[in-house]
């Protein structure tokens, strides 16, 4: 006889089907149609949009504000954790509320949020031009909201493995002489390494990836402020398609590169939670 709690066969072929439909329609399709249309006229016109002194800009900006976004917000995210999993005092819940905001509020909003902040006509505006200092339209406001926009992808994912593993090899490593340091170095670390680098690659790829907040403080400034997702834009919109398609080929290409890195840091913490 058949266990009541295991589904008939005919269903478990029907939903694998349909999961692996909608997987195709809604992800390999779409990626598929990127790498053609950037490939339709072959590698030259390829290798001429992404040597495009635009398109270089554009790669460089946005690795650069991944590079000074994911790091931050590592250190960020790793101290919240440690707070929330190890730790009770007042306003916890409000913590843990404020690092799942970006969750719940639309990127764009976000964006509009520091233009009202730091924009020319902001609250701080007037302050920071007359000292020459420039947020919005320049490097520091994408920043900015790349920072906002990516912060919970590290604490969320360490939150609930480290509420899991709890506190007492911290405890006992404390009574044994350890200090804070050593203690979180040689205790707390190596168990948290593979999801601290599953958030760090989630972070990262959002990093890249993002566009409704940085569209927001960017300016679409050329060569300036645009990153890829932005430089995307204007090429399509200007029907200069292979361009656009050639860009956004690489930056899938980035996120596929940065899910395969995820899929073995999560075999690496299968394999650690094995032994």
């Amino acid at each position: 006889m058949t266990p009541s709690t295991t589904e008939p066969r005919g269903l478990r072929w029907l939903l694998i089907l349909l999961a692996a439909l909608l997987l195709g329609v809604f992800l390999l399709l779409p990626l598929a149609a990127v790498f053609t249309e950037a490939l339709r006229r072959g590698w030259p016109p390829v290798w001429q949009a992404l040597s495009d002194p635009d398109a270089l800009a554009a790669i460089r900006l946005t690795l650069l504000v991944a590079a000074i976004a994911v790091p931050v917000n590592t250190l960020g995210g790793l101290a919240g954790a440690w707070c929330i999993a190890r730790y009770r005092f007042p306003g916890r819940a409000l913590l843990l509320a404020l690092i799942e905001l970006p969750f719940s509020v639309s990127p764009v909003v976000s964006g509009l949020v520091w233009v009202l902040l730091f924009g020319a006509h902001g609250w701080f505006g007037p302050w920071l031009e007359a000292r020459g200092l420039q947020i919005i339209f320049a490097v520091p406001g994408l920043v900015l909201a790349t920072l906002f926009v990516t912060f919970p992808f590290v604490a969320r994912t360490l939150v609930p493995l480290m509420q899991e593993q709890g506190r007492e090899a911290e405890e006992a490593a404390a009574t044994l002489g350890a200090s804070g340091w050593q203690s979180f170095r040689r205790v707390t670390l190596p168990g948290i390494r593979w999801a601290l680098l599953s958030g760090v690659l989630l972070c990262n790829a959002r990093a890249m990836g993002e566009f409704g907040a940085v569209s927001v403080v960017s300016g679409h400034i050329r060569g300036e402020t645009n990153t890829m997702p932005l430089h995307v834009e204007i090429l399509y919109n200007e029907y200069q398609f292979v361009g656009a398609f050639a860009v956004a080929a690489l930056l899938a290409l980035l996120a596929l590169v940065t899910l395969g890195a995820k899929a073995l840091v999560e075999r690496g913490t299968a394999r650690g939670a094995a032994a």
